[in-house]
């Protein structure tokens, strides 16, 4: 029974994050009220104040799914691929520049939204350490399985100059995704294979 009733909590929550999620994306975070959050999510305004307490509370939920779903989606594309080093690199890359590219709450979250003003930034913001982190350790996961005789800290650092190169050229994107995809891609397996001949 307690199953039932969490699972249904759940179900509720993440209908009220999706409608959050919409509204902001269409007006902005500032433009983003609880009741009209209720009202698009099928519930009372206090339904949702009792799940969230303040829209502080559903900021930092939605922050957190979002990290929890890119994450996510970076860890398929790289399996994906099994052990097709340069296969699953390309796809986890241009899936994060691509993702980035189409999804504003996502993009802010991996550049820190360098000069915004919106509201939610500090609930994306301090999800941007978070997200480096799972970012590389998603990237560093999958190289463990593919190269398992790497060195780890040159796996480590790897994985971890990737993610932040990546990121810069979310920021300050030079050429159409694809592309940037691909020279990050060949330059991951330059890197990956030199961790593992160190290893």
């Amino acid at each position: 029974m307690g199953e039932v009733r969490d699972s249904a909590r759940q179900r509720l929550r993440d209908s009220i994050v999706d409608a959050a999620r919409a509204q902001t994306v269409a007006v902005g975070w500032d433009g983003v009220r609880m009741g009209g959050v209720a009202a698009a999510a099928g519930v009372s305004r206090q339904t949702v104040y009792n799940e969230f307490a303040s829209k502080a509370g559903l900021a930092e939920a939605l922050a957190r799914r979002e990290v929890d779903r890119f994450v996510s989606d970076v860890r398929a594309a790289l399996r994906e691929h099994g052990h097709d080093i340069p296969a699953g690199a390309y796809a986890a890359i241009a899936h994060t520049l691509a993702e980035a590219a189409g999804n504003p709450l996502i993009k802010a979250i991996l550049t820190s939204a360098r000069g915004g003003s919106d509201a939610l930034l500090p609930y994306l913001t301090t999800r941007s350490e978070l997200v480096l982190t799972e970012a590389s350790g998603a990237l560093l996961d999958w190289a463990h399985v593919v190269l398992p005789s790497a060195d780890p800290a040159a796996l480590a650092f790897a994985a971890d100059t990737i993610v932040r190169l990546v990121v810069s050229h979310i920021v300050m994107p030079q050429a159409p995704v694809e592309q940037t995809a691909r020279a990050l891609a060949d330059l991951a397996v330059h890197l990956f294979l030199a961790a593992a001949e160190a290893g």
